[in-house]
């Protein structure tokens, strides 16, 4: 399928002028008018295939770049293989996808990124110029997927795009016409292969004066990262969610797959490509809205192994590179995920029974709010007073899956001349659990313990940490150190619930309580 990310056209003056042709049988000649009207070009474009013959198996695109024909973009056809279209003068970028007449003998895709026209121009797209994109893993078992490769043109401040996207993987590419300028095009291929082992996502990017005229790359082991998804099963969860990974930058598709949890998926990338998104949908109970997780940005290395775990234990608050609480004049709006999977990933709906929130002014109640966890807007009284906010979310649930999560945060505020962050901080709790989000009854457990938010770097002036065996009901101090705390843990099926409470360094606090943290087994 070819696509092109096109200009808008302006059908205004199109449109106008054939109704004056159409109204009038001898309409009045606007010598002004006309004068306006740019100077056209005749652009001829012959499509010859592989056998060198004229062929009307083609789409071709001509998109302005700059000049009088910068808005213009034009997909001109004839049956004939030759076709001649008039387009003011400019700077235009031209591709043409040419198949066999049953698409069986695969795709020539001839890309020109510079074509000056500025007088009657003729154009050949020769599918004979083409090159193989020979892009494929050395495991012979895998199986093609699909692809996708895409040229972006610069020229004078602007950008143009096309692409191709192909479900087999005979694809032959070509460059046609003169270099562009130093630097100016941008080109990147992704093809994704399967096996019975890993996925592959193979991606290369290149820029230059050209685009390409063919690929090829066989990576071995050694040369490509290793990314795995593990999709865990809380008590209760465990179905089929889905795992979706792509590149991070520049159009593109990606490979998604479904995943029965606890499992793991595994895909062998390539670092040429730069970063990899991944996106992890949790398996859906009926009558609940889609869960889903992402990790954006995700760095990888060749011959390095890179995991990200999601829906698994230690839930709880989290901070993310936004402020969690803002005070905008006399508005001030909580958004904290409170759910926040021990990963650090943030689910967009997770699954609770109750929400609230409430907020106290000098320790007088200001209102609560029921919402989604961790989401409140409250207006208050103006000038500076000291608040105390706090919200919960309960679900239901067997140990493990954070039945109760609260948080508390005390802080002082006074009225804002716009958008100013609160400081607040958050603290993760983050031990290596299994995949169902449990922890060996009976044996000692290292839960490391981070600080976020208005604490962090250094900005602790104390942090206490406590454990609980039985559902919040009592607490037993436990000794931070070296950024985590040591839990003996007790027998087989028992939740064990976390708190920390916390002063920074501007006298700040936080109490922050999870019950059923993680069970034992």
């Amino acid at each position: 399928m070819n696509n092109s990310s096109l200009p808008r056209r302006s059908v205004l003056r199109t449109m106008a002028l054939a109704v004056a042709v159409v109204g009038s049988a001898t309409p009045a000649l606007d010598t002004a008018a006309f004068a306006a009207e740019p100077q056209t070009y005749a652009l001829t474009i012959k499509h010859l295939d592989r056998t060198g013959r004229p062929t009307g198996s083609y789409e071709t695109t001509v998109t302005g770049i700059s000049g009088a024909g910068a808005d213009e973009a034009v997909q001109p056809y004839d049956a004939s293989g030759t076709v001649t279209v008039r387009l003011p003068r400019g700077r235009y970028l031209l591709n043409s996808s040419l198949t066999s007449g049953d698409g069986a003998g695969g795709t020539d895709w001839i890309v020109q990124p510079r074509l000056d026209l500025d007088r009657d121009t003729t154009v050949t797209v020769d599918a004979r110029t083409t090159a193989p994109v020979d892009v494929r893993p050395l495991d012979s078992s895998a199986r093609f997927l699909h692809s996708a490769m895409v040229v972006e043109v610069r020229h004078q401040g602007t950008e143009r795009l096309v692409n191709l996207i192909s479900s087999t993987a005979n694809l032959r590419v070509a460059h046609l016409g003169p270099a562009a300028e130093a630097g100016s095009v941008s080109q990147w291929f992704d093809a994704y292969w399967t096996s019975a082992s890993a996925d592959y996502a193979l991606g290369y990017v290149f820029t230059g004066t050209r685009a390409l005229t063919g690929l090829t790359r066989h990576p071995s082991a050694k040369d490509l990262a290793t990314v795995k998804v593990l999709g865990a099963a809380r008590p209760g969860t465990a179905g089929t969610g889905s795992v979706g990974l792509q590149p991070s930058t520049g159009l593109t598709v990606g490979v998604s797959q479904a995943l029965a949890t606890p499992g793991t998926a595994t895909y062998l990338v390539t670092p040429e490509r730069g970063a990899w998104d991944i996106t992890y949908m949790a398996p859906r109970a009926p009558g609940t809205a889609a869960n889903r997780y992402s990790a954006e940005g995700v760095v990888v290395r060749a011959g390095s192994t890179t995991t990200h775990v999601f829906d698994n234990a230690v839930f709880g608050p989290g901070l993310t590179d936004r402020p969690g609480v803002v005070r905008d004049g006399d508005k001030l709006t909580l958004d904290v995920p409170l759910l926040m999977d021990g990963g650090g990933h943030v689910p967009s709906s997770p699954p609770y029974a109750s929400a609230s929130t409430t907020l106290h002014r000098n320790g007088v109640l200001v209102g609560t709010q029921a919402d989604a966890p961790g989401r409140a807007e409250f207006t208050v009284p103006p000038g500076q007073a000291t608040y105390r906010l706090t919200s919960t979310v309960k679900r239901t649930g067997a140990p493990g899956t954070a039945t109760r999560v609260t948080t508390s945060w005390t802080f002082a505020s006074a009225t804002t001349a716009g958008p100013a962050p609160v400081p607040v901080s958050a603290v993760r709790f983050s031990p290596a659990l299994s995949p169902t989000g449990t922890a060996p009854a009976g044996t000692a457990l290292r839960v490391p313990v981070a600080v976020q938010g208005a604490a962090a770097n250094g900005n602790v002036r104390s942090l206490a940490v406590s454990v609980s065996m039985d559902g919040g009901s009592s607490w037993t101090r436990v000794p931070v150190e070296r950024d985590a705390v040591t839990i003996h843990n007790p027998g087989t099926g028992t939740g064990v619930s976390l708190r920390a409470e916390l002063t920074d360094t501007g006298g700040r606090t936080l109490t922050q309580t999870v019950v059923d943290a993680y069970r034992t087994e």
